[in-house]
């Protein structure tokens, strides 16, 4: 790994490295905020952050605010990147596909399989990277994340309970089968047949696999995807009839940017520290 940025912050610091991934078969990048514990070599709880469309670690990093919680209660945040990149990498002329859009998943179709293969990288090369590289215990992982990153949560946790001990999101796509972003990029990644899709749908996992603990989501109502693209009203049924422990907290005013994950981070952080600890 090739340490590229650094930034004392709160007694602890702001990291940022390059490595070459075996998953992606590209260099990819990630974020990790070390507390001051972990500085000094104690295994902290640790928080996963996925970004949505069109961001990388950096948006995280800059605008969620979420340092000073971490550096409080002793916890680690990693933020990796959203997608493959490098000329070589497939792209869409569209915003909502290609790189910056993995939508975490393992892309099976044409010419998106050589490297999008995020799935695979957030649940098994990550976390074998973190493990090696810095004092985290694996078992007080817990997985966050907005919109696309939301999805990503939803559905990585569920897939891997054994990995992820807990699960929030902001502003998730959480029934991308059935919203324009899912449809589009599911079909150029998974393909047209539909019966693959439910494996990458937080709605249809509920019914297929569960989730044993509680789950977190904040959703403003002045959100411009809202009603079309999220619709968390449906998430919220399906874990009504599963019989899943959700809070989904809706915040008047408040829209789809970083405004409304900085204004809740600090929650966020502190409800899965009290799930891992």
């Amino acid at each position: 790994m090739e340490l590229i940025q650094s930034w004392r912050c709160f007694d602890g610091e702001q990291r940022v490295y390059r490595h070459d991934s075996t998953s992606t078969g590209t260099p990819m990048e990630f974020a990790v905020f070390l507390p001051r514990r972990a500085l000094n070599g104690e295994e902290c709880p640790t928080l996963m952050f996925l970004s949505g469309l069109t961001c990388t670690w950096e948006n995280m990093v800059s605008k969620a605010g979420s340092q000073r919680a971490a550096a409080e209660m002793g916890m680690i945040i990693v933020a990796p990147d959203t997608s493959p990149r490098g000329d070589d990498v497939a792209d869409d002329d569209g915003w909502d596909m290609g790189k910056s859009a993995g939508f975490y998943l393992n892309a099976t179709q044409e010419p998106w399989a050589k490297h999008y293969r995020m799935e695979e990288y957030i649940t098994q090369e990550l976390p074998e990277i973190l493990e090696e590289h810095f004092p985290i215990d694996l078992s007080a992982l817990g997985i966050t994340g907005h919109s696309m990153g939301g999805h990503g949560a939803l559905t990585l946790a569920m897939k891997n309970p054994g990995l992820f001990k807990s699960v929030s999101a902001f502003a998730p796509i959480v029934n991308p089968i059935n919203c324009p972003w899912g449809e589009k990029a599911f079909s150029g990644y998974l393909g047209e047949d539909r019966s693959t899709w439910a494996n990458y749908d937080a709605c249809e996992l509920l019914k297929s696999r569960g989730w044993k603990g509680r789950i977190l989501i904040d959703q403003g109502s002045a959100d411009g995807f809202l009603e079309e693209q999220l619709k968390p009203w449906v998430f919220e049924k399906a874990c009504r009839d599963e019989g899943v422990d959700l809070t989904l907290r809706m915040h008047g005013g408040y829209d789809h940017s970083y405004y409304c994950i900085a204004s809740f981070m600090q929650d966020h952080i502190a409800w899965h520290y009290d799930e891992l600890v």
